[in-house]
């Protein structure tokens, strides 16, 4: 073989182990072009992390950590809910085992930089936004190989399958350049709005060329993150997210601001790590396809979002109109 190698197969068996007597895909990947993907999608995570950092001001972190029921609420919510839902929709749905690590891990990572954009979308609090991104973050390193371990034990052939060693080197790799944006934001301010700048068009550009380059990877297989079972729990993840984290900080008596915020940061995950972590842990003999269902995600997720923020802004149009004509 020349240009592509048989890197191995994508088994599904009715048992929902990793390796079993079900039907088999041979996965054929040119090394060069598997390679060329992860150094992508690592790029993409690195500068989405420092690119997050330097929203981050340190003087704001530390006054809503004083007052930290918010961010406790939040955090309860984001490890809370999400990893609940994405168990509960495996489960009911009776996903094999490759399929229900991929929604697993999904489900246990962070939240991502995009619950930022539609809490100011939704008038949130952007304080609580970014310094509950910042501790989600954080809280990861050791919440996410905590969760994972004890909801994979609920899935046949997942007890000792999922390489936590791997899963914690690319959480650590997080941390390190969201603290690199974090010394920039503090020690260089009038640097962070050009690296933000900067750092989006590259992070535009970069995921553009993953999702071609991935496509074309994994063509003869695409249609397998196609399959029913995978755009419900992509559709359905995100918007239990948002319902739940929402009515939560209500029943916590948070104010209005803040259960918006709450509840955008617990439906928006980090789907760039969330990529990372199943494209660089796992072998693609494994993951086969699966390593782009954080990208089915991150679609619905979006669309939802922007669905819910649109039905907010037509709400509060109407709401000022008939206050308007109430004091006319």
């Amino acid at each position: 073989m020349n240009t592509t190698e048989v890197l191995g197969t994508f088994p599904i068996s009715s048992e929902g182990n990793f390796s079993g007597n079900g039907s088999a895909f041979v996965l054929k990947i040119s090394p060069a072009l598997n390679k060329t993907i992860d150094i992508f999608t690592v790029t993409i995570l690195f500068i989405t992390m420092i690119s997050l950092g330097c929203t981050m001001e340190l003087s704001k972190i530390k006054a809503h950590l004083l007052k930290p029921k918010g961010v406790a609420i939040a955090l309860v919510a984001q490890f809370g809910i999400m990893p609940l839902t994405a168990f509960g929709l495996a489960k009911f749905l009776q996903m094999d085992a490759i399929k229900a690590v991929t929604v697993l891990i999904c489900g246990c990572c962070p939240g991502g930089t995009l619950s930022n954009i539609f809490s100011l979308a939704f008038k949130g609090d952007m304080n609580l936004s970014i310094v509950m991104t910042t501790c989600s973050c954080m809280a990861s390193l050791g919440m996410m190989p905590l969760l994972l371990y004890i909801f994979c034990q609920g899935f046949p052939g997942l007890e000792n399958a999922v390489p936590y060693g791997s899963i914690m080197k690319a959480l650590v790799f997080t941390l390190v350049p969201c603290a690199v944006g974090i010394l920039i934001n503090h020690y260089r301010p009038k640097y962070s709005p050009m690296v933000k700048k900067v750092g989006l068009g590259v992070l535009i550009i970069s995921s553009i060329v993953v999702s071609v380059l991935s496509a074309v990877a994994v063509k003869d297989v695409l249609w397998m993150i196609a399959m029913p079972d995978i755009l419900l729990v992509a559709a359905l993840m995100p918007l239990i997210g948002f319902m739940l984290g929402y009515f939560m900080s209500v029943a916590c008596r948070l104010s209005a601001q803040c259960s918006r915020t709450i509840s955008m940061e617990t439906g928006c995950q980090n789907i760039q790590l969330c990529i990372v972590i199943l494209k660089v842990a796992f072998p693609p003999q494994v993951i086969g396809p699966m390593f782009l269902f954080p990208l089915v995600y991150i679609a619905a997720q979006c669309t939802e979002a922007v669905l819910l923020a649109l039905c907010y802004r037509c709400y509060l149009t109407v709401r000022q109109q008939a206050e308007g004509k109430g004091h006319s």
